[in-house]
C-alpha cells in the first residue's frame, strides 16, 4: 500500500475521520492507530508484522528495565544491568536487520573473494525477502533505548503508547526517523487538529503527490532509460545522473511531505526531513539539508560516540569516514552504496581540511564578488553531488565502470537513448522544482505559499491540480526508499 495509490486513498478515507472522532479518547485513538498501522504494514506481507512486534516488546522491556535501574543509587550493579539490557536491545535489532538485509550480501562477497583465491566455498542459497522499512523503524527504536540508557528520557510505561510510536503508519516505512522525545509525548496527550493543521497538512500532501507522480515518476523515464543502456555516451550518463538526482529527491522528499501532511491532519507533528538540499554549497551543508533524520541520527548515535571532533584531526577524519561508510551501507547491501558512503566521507574530510584556507583567502562577504563566489561554490558542489548519485544509482561496480569510462573518455557523446519529449519533460520538471525550492530557500519558509494573495494562491492550486491530472503518472510506482 503506497501513498500514491487508490488503495491508500480508500484506507485514509476510513482512518482519518475515525482518528478525528477519537481524538479526545487517547487510549482508543492509540489502539485504533496501532491496529491501522499494523494493517497498513501487513498489506505488503503480514508475516513481517512479527518482526516489528518482536522489536516493540524487546525494546519496551529493555527500556523499562534500564529506567528502573536508575531508581537505585548508581552502583556497578545498576550500570551492569543497563549495559546488558542495552546490548540485548542493540543485538536484537541489528541481528534482525543484519540477517534480512545483509546476510546474502556478505555471503556472496565472501564467496567471490574466496573464489578469486581459488578456495572452494559453498553456502546454501537463502531467498530472503527484505521487509519494507526495516532500516527506518530499527533505527527509530534503537535511538529510543539508547536515549533511555543515557538517561535522556524516561522509559515509556504504557506499551500501547510505545507500540503506536514505533508503528505510526505515515512514517513507518520511509521515515522520517523520529525521536521518542518528540513523538511519544504526542501519543500521550489529546491532540485536536486545528484549521491550520488541516490547511498546511493538505498543502503538504498535495505538494508531496506532485513531487512524486508528476516530477519523480516522469523524470524516472529518462533516468531509467539511460542507466539501462549497456553502452551509453558520456552526455547520456550526465543527463541520466541529473535526472536521477531530481528523481530521488522529489521521490523521497515527496514521501516525507505526504507523511508530515497526513500527520498534521490527524493532529501530530513530524520533523521536516529536507531543507532544499540542491542549494547546498559544501558537503557539511548538504548533510544538514538531506535526509535530516538520518544524518542527525548518525551524528548523535555513531559519530559523537566514536569521539566526534574531540581528539584531533586524524581521529576526527577517521570518525567521519566510519560514519559515512556505515551510512552508505545503511542504504543497501551493495558495494555501490559502500562506495557512495566512502565518497561522501572523503568529501567531508576534504572540505574540513580545506575550510580554513577557504575562509581565510576566498570568502568575499558583499557585492557581486560574494554572489559569484556563492554561485561557484554551489555549482561545484552540485557537480560533486551528482557524481555521488552516479555511485548510488549504479546497479553494480561493473556498470559504474562503464558509465565512468563514458564520462571521462567521451563526455560530449550522445546516442539519443531518450526522446526529445522526455528531455523537455525533464527540463520542465527541473524548472518547476527550482522555482518552488528557490522560493522556500529565499523565504526560509516551507509554507511560503500562504503568504501570497488569495488570487495568487488560487492560481497555484489550480496549476497543481491540472498538472496532477494531466501529467500525473498513476501507475502506483513504489517509492525509492522503500527498498532501504
Amino acid at each position: 500500500m503506497v501513498f500514491n495509490s487508490l488503495t491508500f486513498a480508500a484506507f485514509i478515507a476510513i482512518v482519518l475521520p475515525i482518528v478525528l472522532l477519537l481524538g479526545r479518547r487517547v487510549a482508543l485513538r492509540n489502539t485504533f492507530l496501532l491496529v491501522s498501522s499494523y494493517f497498513f504494514y501487513g498489506w505488503w506481507d503480514w508475516r513481517f508484522l512479527a518482526l516489528i512486534a518482536f522489536s516493540t516488546v524487546v525494546d519496551y522491556c529493555c527500556a523499562l528495565g534500564m529506567s528502573q535501574s536508575f531508581a537505585t543509587p548508581t552502583t556497578p550493579h545498576g550500570l551492569e544491568v543497563r549495559n546488558r539490557l542495552l546490548t540485548l536491545s542493540i543485538v536484537s535489532n541489528l541481528g534482525i536487520l543484519g540477517f534480512f538485509k545483509y546476510f546474502g550480501f556478505f555471503v556472496a562477497s565472501t564467496a567471490d573473494a574466496l573464489a578469486y583465491l581459488h578456495i572452494p566455498f559453498h553456502v546454501p542459497t537463502l531467498h530472503i525477502v527484505l521487509p519494507v522499512g526495516i532500516s527506518f523503524y530499527t533505527f527509530q527504536t534503537m535511538s529510543y533505548t539508547i536515549d533511555v540508557y543515557r538517561g535522556s528520557i524516561v522509559a515509556e510505561k504504557n506499551l500501547l503508547t510505545f507500540a503506536t510510536f514505533l508503528a505510526f503508519f505515515p512514517q513507518l516505512v520511509a521515515g522520517p526517523i523520529e525521536r521518542a522525545t518528540h513523538l511519544i509525548p504526542q501519543f500521550r496527550n489529546v491532540s485536536s487538529p486545528s484549521f491550520w493543521g488541516f490547511y498546511s497538512g493538505g498543502y503538504l500532501i498535495g505538494w508531496g503527490l506532485i513531487k512524486k507522480v508528476v516530477i519523480a515518476d516522469n523524470v524516472a523515464r529518462v533516468a531509467d532509460t539511460l542507466f539501462a543502456s549497456p553502452d551509453p555516451g558520456g552526455l547520456d550518463v550526465a543527463i541520466g545522473v541529473v535526472a536521477f538526482s531530481i528523481q530521488i529527491y522529489t521521490d523521497f522528499s515527496g514521501y516525507s511531505d505526504i507523511a508530515c501532511g497526513l500527520s498534521r491532519c490527524m493532529g501530530f507533528d513530524l520533523m521536516n526531513n529536507f531543507a532544499q538540499p540542491f542549494f547546498a554549497t559544501n558537503p557539511s551543508d548538504f548533510w544538514r539539508r538531506w535526509h535530516i533524520s538520518l544524518s542527525t541520527w548518525l551524528r548523535d548515535y555513531l559519530y559523537i560516540p566514536l569521539g566526534g571532533n574531540r581528539n584531533g584531526n586524524v581521529k576526527t577524519n577517521r570518525n567521519l569516514m566510519i560514519t559515512m561508510i556505515l551510512g552508505g551501507l545503511w542504504h543497501g547491501a551493495a558495494w555501490t552504496y559502500v562506495a557512495w558512503g566512502t565518497y561522501h566521507g572523503l568529501l567531508l574530510v576534504g572540505h574540513r581540511m580545506l575550510q580554513p584556507m577557504l575562509n581565510r583567502w576566498m570568502r568575499p562577504t558583499y557585492g557581486i564578488r560574494a554572489s559569484l563566489w556563492f554561485a561557484c561554490r554551489w555549482f561545484s558542489f552540485f557537480l560533486m553531488s551528482c557524481a555521488g548519485w552516479l555511485l548510488f544509482r549504479a546497479e553494480s561496480m561493473s556498470q559504474l565502470w562503464v558509465q565512468l569510462n563514458a564520462l571521462i573518455t567521451n563526455p560530449m557523446s550522445r546516442k539519443a537513448l531518450t526522446s526529445e519529449t522526455d528531455l523537455l519533460a525533464l527540463l520542465a520538471c527541473a524548472v518547476a522544482l527550482f522555482v518552488v525550492e528557490f522560493t522556500q530557500e529565499a523565504t526560509s519558509d516551507r509554507f511560503w505559499i500562504f503568504r501570497l494573495h488569495f488570487g495568487c494562491r488560487a492560481v497555484v492550486y489550480v496549476t497543481m491540480i491540472l498538472s496532477f491530472i494531466i501529467y500525473g503518472n498513476f501507475a502506483s510506482e513504489s517509492f525509492i526508499y522503500f527498498q532501504f
